[in-house]
């Protein structure tokens, strides 16, 4: 079987790691003298976010405030809460491993996430915002058979937000295993059992209202800390970026290839169309994702929708720009042995390279560099998750509970109850799948959750929204049938078995060659949603899509 390049890259460099152990990986994971003044940093930190989450729990008196934060938020205070949803693990670690291990081919990452916000913005944040109260099942409802339609709504919510948990739970066990220097596999999932159960509290306690809050002060201490980074990386070379590049490169051993597109996608027909599946994954992703739909409830007006999309594009613009200095400086500053020794999916490259920057392993100012870096990137795992968590408890607790099991005749605090508990069943399965996926990358993990809502939600949404034939037949086949496929595609896929680095090594029952299963399965969610709709024997409610494309164009009626 001929190996992918990614895979015989990591292969070159597991066999330069087996020549020479580098000694300051070896210092960061000990770092004894500093470790107290790591763990007080970061202890701080996570005690200050759950002060704000039982703050904003005691102000949560309905469904209203735990689902949409009362609808109390402006657009700029919700589009920065909208950037801390998004720019999660994924983007601080996984991307800037990406980079720092497949030069130019890991920065592919950063534009696909950035692009995708045009498409959330142009096709789905104000009729959505218009359309619904709290879920994605809203507006699927509003002219479907309600009990189908919902469950086929909350099963999807469920299953994308679960894909997409996996990335964050990695990317914390990964995280604080480096700050406390532990090793053990055992000590690995007792990490992301603790981050399982902080986020079950921030759920259960903050609800909305405390999960936004926590997003944006997350949002600003991400930016603030990746300027940090990027202001010394750049300092040291001088502010010359083709300096920094050229180092990277040749500290790379990959030489002018490591700035060429190729070294992760384009050396086979198979990475080619990999490289394809990937961007049409994170381009229609976002637009699909249930924790990032729901962001646009929490905001009074449409306007406000607009407003805070506006904003996130701002803020997330400037911090992907950023990732290329933090990714290419890991490379410049780090052997690749180095960060494959500390994570082989290189999701430590970024708080190795503050640690690197600061000073080294044995200086106070590389320990609190990589505290307080370590310390950003963990609240970016726990405002993420809990986004996450609040998106799919909500919508079991909306449209299954609610609406399809006691048939709309649940009171609004059985509502709720049934969110929070909801909220502690995904936080278990999380935590069991999350700790089978520690060693994946962050990144190519959160692409599998993108890929999974384009094909299941992406269509069914646009569909309802401005096509009026459209059915609940149609509806069904369009959902289903796009989770279906592509869950089953990444469970037979490389991802999964048959490679060093997927998530069951030591077996291989794959049978589909790509990483990501966008290129099969989004068009094919798209073709069921119209073949369903063409061969059903339903006549289309006019009437209903005619209130529904008044509503959600103008926002008559909408709460």
């Amino acid at each position: 079987m001929s190996h992918s390049p990614s895979t015989q890259f990591a292969g070159q460099v597991t066999t330069e790691l087996t020549r020479e152990l580098p000694t300051r990986l070896a210092a960061a994971s000990d770092a004894s003298e500093h470790r107290p003044l790591i763990i007080t940093l970061f202890a701080l930190f996570v005690v200050a976010t759950l002060v704000i989450t039982v703050w904003a729990g005691r102000q949560t008196k309905n469904a209203s405030d735990f689902y949409a934060g009362g609808r109390q938020f402006t657009g700029f205070q919700n589009g920065l809460a909208v950037s801390g949803d998004y720019m999660s693990a994924a983007s601080f670690l996984g991307i800037a491993g990406a980079i720092a291990l497949f030069g130019y081919d890991g920065f592919l990452y950063s534009i696909g996430f950035l692009v995708a916000w045009l498409v959330a913005l142009l096709l789905v944040a104000e009729p959505l915002r218009n359309s619904g109260r709290y879920t994605m099942g809203d507006v699927l409802a509003y002219r479907m058979r309600q009990r189908p339609v919902r469950t086929a709504a909350g099963a999807s919510t469920i299953v994308v937000s679960i894909f997409y948990l996996l990335a964050q739970m990695a990317g914390a066990g990964v995280l604080v295993s480096l700050l406390l220097g532990i090793t053990s596999d055992a000590g690995k999932i007792a990490i992301v059992a603790l981050v399982g159960l902080l986020m079950i509290v921030y759920v259960t306690i903050g609800g909305m209202k405390g999960t936004t809050w926590v997003q944006m002060v997350k949002a600003v201490l991400l930016i603030a800390g990746t300027l940090l980074i990027t202001f010394l990386i750049l300092w040291k070379f001088n502010f010359n970026l083709s300096d920094l590049l050229g180092t990277a490169a040749s500290n790379s051993g990959k030489g002018a290839a490591f700035l060429e597109p190729g070294l992760k996608y384009g050396v086979t027909e198979t990475s080619k169309l990999d490289f394809l599946s990937l961007g049409i994954a994170l381009v229609l992703g976002t637009a699909g994702l249930p924790h990032i739909l729901i962001r646009f409830y929490t905001v009074p007006t449409a306007k406000a929708a607009r407003k805070s999309v506006i904003w996130a594009i701002g803020i997330i613009g400037a911090f992907y720009l950023m990732t290329i200095v933090l990714g290419f400086g890991a490379a410049a500053l780090l052997k690749p042995a180095d960060i494959i020794a500390s994570n082989k999916a290189g999701n430590t490259a970024a708080p190795l390279a503050a640690l690197e920057i600061g000073g080294g392993a044995d200086s106070t100012g590389g320990a609190i560099l990589l505290a307080v870096i370590s310390a950003v990137a963990f609240a970016t795992i726990l405002a993420v998750v809990a986004g996450l968590t609040l998106a799919s408890s909500s919508s079991f607790a909306h449209d299954i509970y609610a609406n399809v099991i006691r048939k709309g005749e649940a009171t609004e605090q059985e509502e709720v109850r049934a969110a929070r508990w909801a909220t502690v069943a995904i936080g278990v399965v999380s935590i069991a799948l999350g700790a089978l996926a520690r060693d994946l990358n962050v990144a190519g993990l959160v692409a599998l959750a993108f890929a999974v809502a384009a094909s299941a939600n992406l269509p069914t949404l646009l569909y309802s929204l401005f096509w009026k034939r459209f059915t609940t037949q149609g509806a069904l086949w369009s959902i289903y049938g796009g989770l279906a496929s592509s869950v089953l595609l990444v469970l037979f896929s490389p991802v999964v078995s048959g490679k060093p680095t997927s998530m069951f090594p030591g077996v291989d029952f794959h049978f589909f060659p790509l990483e990501n299963p966008g290129l099969i399965s989004i068009p094919l969610g798209f073709l069921l949603g119209w073949l369903g709709t063409v061969l059903s024997k339903e006549a289309p409610d006019r009437g209903k899509y005619a209130e529904l494309e008044v509503k959600s164009l103008t926002g008559t009626g909408a709460h």
